[in-house]
């Protein structure tokens, strides 16, 4: 069963597969260890003490519950050999991890414009004040009793994880390539990839003008930034010629 599973996908999409369950099952069965690896790889907004530059690549391979490994997983399975083999194994890779920086950058980026907005309710010398030890704070479970200043610590010092921006990237790719290939929402529903994938797009759009992400503690921009990018990098291509002036049916 397990050649039959592993065999049938392409050398990219397996490895990644393979090492983004193998992370989270380390994480998970090795508690102790989760805090080290949040710290170090999981990223933190630029001016956070816990933040380093290679945690925008390292980001994409860290999880948090088992639904979020599952989900993420799970359509990587479905549609990233897909494109893999479209795209070819250098250039899937190269565009699945440009997807997942990206998707980091723009989340980063939509936090910026609201850090800057607390930050000008405090003076600079209280704003270093909030963010160096609100990080302390957090480690011990606890944040600022005070709303403002509870924000502006969340903002800076909490991680974000997860492939989802990566993997957007890739279920646009498919909608793209594949326009009308039909898909089965949940396994009875016939729909048009191209219209599932601009649905999803619309339900980003729609969390992020809400402003959802800081109801649900999702990454809504950054599921968008993966698509965006996604989007010029497939339009590029087919320029180019790499699908022959065509999209695949």
């Amino acid at each position: 069963m397990r050649n039959m599973i592993t065999g049938m996908l392409p050398p990219v999409t397996k490895n990644l597969l393979i090492i983004n369950v193998l992370v989270w099952l380390f994480g998970t069965l090795m508690p102790t260890a989760a805090p080290v690896i949040e710290r170090y790889f999981a990223l933190h907004y630029f001016t956070s003490p816990a933040f380093y530059p290679w945690q925008l690549f390292t980001y994409m391979f860290l999880h948090g519950g088992f639904m979020h490994v599952f989900f993420n997983m799970f359509a990587l399975f479905m549609f990233g050999g897909i494109i893999e083999r479209s795209l070819g194994a250098s250039r899937f890779l190269f565009y699945y991890i440009s997807c997942g920086i990206f998707a980091g950058l723009a989340q980063m980026g939509a936090f910026a414009i609201t850090i800057s907005r607390y930050m000008e309710l405090f003076t600079p010398a209280e704003s270093d004040y909030i963010i160096n030890q609100g990080w302390q704070l957090l480690q011990q479970g606890f944040n600022y009793a005070e709303p403002t200043a509870a924000t502006l610590n969340a903002l800076v010092n909490q991680a974000m994880v997860g492939a989802s921006g990566a993997v957007y990237g890739v279920l646009l790719a498919f909608g793209m390539l594949f326009p009308n290939q039909p898909i089965y929402l949940y396994f009875a529903i016939p729909i048009k990839a191209k219209w599932m994938v601009a649905g999803y797009a619309v339900i980003e759009l729609l969390y992020c003008i809400s402003g959802g992400s800081t109801v649900d503690n999702v990454a809504h921009l950054a599921h968008l930034g993966g698509m965006l990018l996604g989007f010029v990098m497939i339009i590029y291509w087919r320029r180019k010629g790499l699908f022959n002036n065509r999209w695949f049916f």
